[in-house]
């Protein structure tokens, strides 16, 4: 098993909303949470600045993505990940096929950086760690 999980940024919603994600991945998680090994990287808090603004997630989030992000981080008791410059060129190494999305791919660099499983429901990090290039979990 990793050092902790990292939770991708829909994870990371879903589980500060409520919504329900597969019973395995809960377990996992609020087992982490227990014993403070949950993640969260800063690429996360990027994502969330720019898709509050879209009008599905305002809703959701509100206006202020540094408020929601702040009490998502205390409510999942994660710790926050910053990004540096060896991770930054850590994204640039990763081994093909890497997912397009810039934002997974901090993600998944900073996975396997620090020894953390992903949780996520992405369908091409999964098949990715399907190729033993990342640990990931589905939620």
């Amino acid at each position: 098993m990793s050092q902790g999980l990292l939770l991708d940024t829909h994870a990371l919603i879903w589980i500060v909303l409520g919504t329900p994600i597969r019973a395995e991945a809960a377990d996992v998680v609020a087992a982490a949470a227990a014993e403070r090994r949950v993640y969260v990287s800063a690429a996360t808090a990027w994502e969330v600045g720019i898709i509050c603004h879209k009008p599905a997630l305002t809703a959701v989030i509100g206006r202020s993505a540094r408020d929601w992000f702040a009490k998502a981080i205390e409510a999942t008791r994660a710790n926050l990940v910053p990004l540096d410059a060896d991770l930054m060129l850590d994204v640039g190494d990763l081994p093909e096929p890497v997912h397009r999305d810039p934002t997974d791919r901090m993600l998944i660099a900073t996975a396997r950086a620090r020894d953390l499983t992903l949780v996520t429901r992405d369908r091409a990090i999964l098949n990715y760690a399907a190729l033993g290039y990342v640990r990931a979990i589905a939620c």
